[in-house]
């Protein structure tokens, strides 16, 4: 009897310690519930439909159904079969009467340039014969009578090529690459795309954005820390003042100092450094100056939460014991800085990589960055295929760059 009724108590207190499990993962999982939602809406969802629409590849398979099916037994040498050219007019015909010709004009042009004049000079003059049905090789004649270019392959292999809904033509496109009509990839011409030179410009600049903030910042947020607290307060509150204020009203202000009647200009000439005006707006110089003032405050918020927790008796310590003073300050004190200068870097670089306005209004045409390009192709051309495209290699490479940090990082610390 003894024996049952512990049994029967253990019993139930495994399910009592079950239970109060249950709940207590439930109480955990929805606490996390708004923020995994949040990641979902604005993270993951946002950047799985980037790549969706860098791979989708619809407009050739919705408007040439008939002529894909045709072109599966040709062997793409010389001109297909009259059954080819029959499924084309009649997919043509089709996208004419469902106004869905642009599109498609659009999409093959990307693969061989002059294809949209070719489409829609073609739909212009369907249909060839509404009194009697023709055959294919009256259709053929009169295809290539509108154009002879109906008779080389390479506009057959254009068409055939994206029979798949999905094609690496914008992610190809975007590193200067192109797949020929026969499937191979080469390097496309210079004069049709500098987009790797773009990307470059686009790092190289965020680099050096990022080396001026830092060695802006980092004697700025050592001052700082080593201010009594309500001093330290008080600068901090000056340093986060612009973020109150519009990027683009800072953008502004910097157009009026920078012009060539601006206020820098005149204080140079009034010292005697230069005679004439200094070219200071729509080129590089402009561009670096302005992201430099507006991302300071990024790489100095880090630098200063590392060093405030750094004991100044390391470097007293150090120097009691025969240090020279620099030294000391270099092998005792930066090191321990490191975490705040890879956060702070890497803060900026990131930012900086993906900024569109200040070099759209301060920079020339040689100074836009690859975000210029996306909304290009976003707003202007509504290519998104290529804007995704970019978008989501401009990803891929903050991405990496996040990972050696990490890696670096870690090794740092000893933990890689």
């Amino acid at each position: 009897m003894t024996a049952t009724m512990t049994s029967s108590s253990a019993l139930a207190t495994r399910r009592a310690m079950a239970a109060t499990d249950r709940r207590r993962k439930w109480k955990a999982f929805a606490l996390i519930a708004p923020l995994a939602l949040f990641l979902l809406a604005i993270f993951i969802i946002p950047i799985s439909m980037l790549l969706y629409r860098a791979v989708d590849n619809p407009e050739v398979i919705q408007r040439l159904p008939r002529t894909l099916t045709a072109l599966e037994s040709w062997n793409g040498e010389g001109a297909p079969g009259a059954n080819s050219y029959l499924a084309l007019m009649e997919d043509l015909l089709q996208a004419k009467d469902e106004s869905g010709t642009g599109s498609l004009a659009r999409r093959l042009n990307y693969e061989i340039a002059g294809y949209r004049s070719l489409i829609f000079k073609t739909i212009r003059r369907l249909p060839f014969d509404a009194d009697h049905e023709l055959s294919g090789d009256e259709i053929k004649r009169n295809l290539l009578a509108i154009d002879k270019r109906w008779g080389e392959a390479a506009y057959w292999q254009a068409i055939a090529n994206n029979r798949s809904p999905y094609s690496s033509y914008y992610l190809l496109a975007s590193l200067d690459l192109k797949k020929e009509p026969d499937g191979s990839i080469s390097r496309a011409p210079p004069t049709t795309s500098a987009f790797l030179a773009i990307f470059q410009r686009t790092f190289v600049i965020s680099a050096l954005v990022t080396l001026m903030t830092l060695a802006l910042g980092f004697p700025l947020a050592y001052w700082i820390a080593s201010l009594p607290k309500r001093k330290a307060n008080l600068v901090m509150i000056f340093i986060l003042i612009p973020f109150w204020t519009s990027i683009l009203v800072r953008i502004a202000a910097w157009i009026v100092l920078l012009q060539r009647q601006g206020l820098v200009n005149k204080a140079l000439m009034g010292i005697g450094t230069t005679d004439t005006p200094i070219e200071l707006l729509f080129n590089r110089t402009g561009v670096y100056i302005a992201m430099t003032h507006i991302l300071l405050p990024f790489m100095i918020l880090p630098l200063y939460s590392v060093m405030q927790s750094i004991p100044s008796t390391y470097q007293r310590a150090a120097i009691s014991l025969g240090s020279h003073p620099f030294s000391a300050f270099w092998r005792i004190y930066v090191p321990q800085t490191y975490p705040g200068i890879g956060a702070g870097t890497l803060l900026v670089f990131i930012i900086a990589v993906g900024y569109y306005i200040t070099p759209a209004l301060l920079g020339g045409a040689g100074d836009q960055m690859i975000s210029y390009y996306v909304a290009y192709f976003t707003n202007q051309t509504i290519n998104w295929g290529m804007a995704s495209a970019l978008g989501f290699l401009l990803l891929v490479g903050t991405l990496l760059l996040y990972f050696l940090y990490r890696r670096l990082s870690g090794r740092e610390l000893g933990l890689g």
